[in-house]
């Protein structure tokens, strides 16, 4: 997806606001960025940072994980396709649904004590399935 202009931002967050349209989860994939933004419900949230690729968002009003921003998303496929080629596979018709890229870090990150990352990253994979989000991702 290329940028967006103010007035096409605009209207995305004014769409989100009325109430007589459906929210639709969805993924945001900024080149300029590099980075991926989703949401898989309108609902105010705040986020936490959990490594160096990952902040998750979660509901002010439940708690539950709601999204999150990728960053650092080209660095992080690169490194991917090196470690993991058959990770390209994923990526169809240069679409690739987020599960995906939660899974390949998991995959790739070393073992640690701290288990936050293992259930933040395991919930978002949860939501990413259920919501069915994809987005366009550069291939290298």
């Amino acid at each position: 997806m290329t940028s967006l202009s103010n007035a096409e931002f605009a209207e995305r967050v004014l769409a989100l606001a009325d109430p007589d349209k459906a929210f639709v989860p969805q993924a945001i994939h900024d080149k300029d960025g590099d980075c991926i933004e989703f949401l898989s419900k309108p609902d105010p949230f705040y986020g936490e940072r959990i490594d160096d690729l990952l902040t998750v968002y979660y509901s002010q009003e439940s708690d539950e994980v709601i999204g999150a921003i990728i960053k650092g998303v080209r660095r992080f496929c690169e490194k991917m396709f090196a470690q993991f080629p058959g990770f390209q596979i994923e990526i169809e018709d240069g679409k690739v649904k987020l599960a995906c890229l939660f899974r390949a870090k998991l995959w790739a990150s070393k073992p640690s004590p701290n288990k936050l990352p293992i259930i933040a990253y395991k919930k978002l994979i949860e939501v990413a399935e259920e919501s069915g989000i994809e987005t366009e991702l550069c291939t290298v």
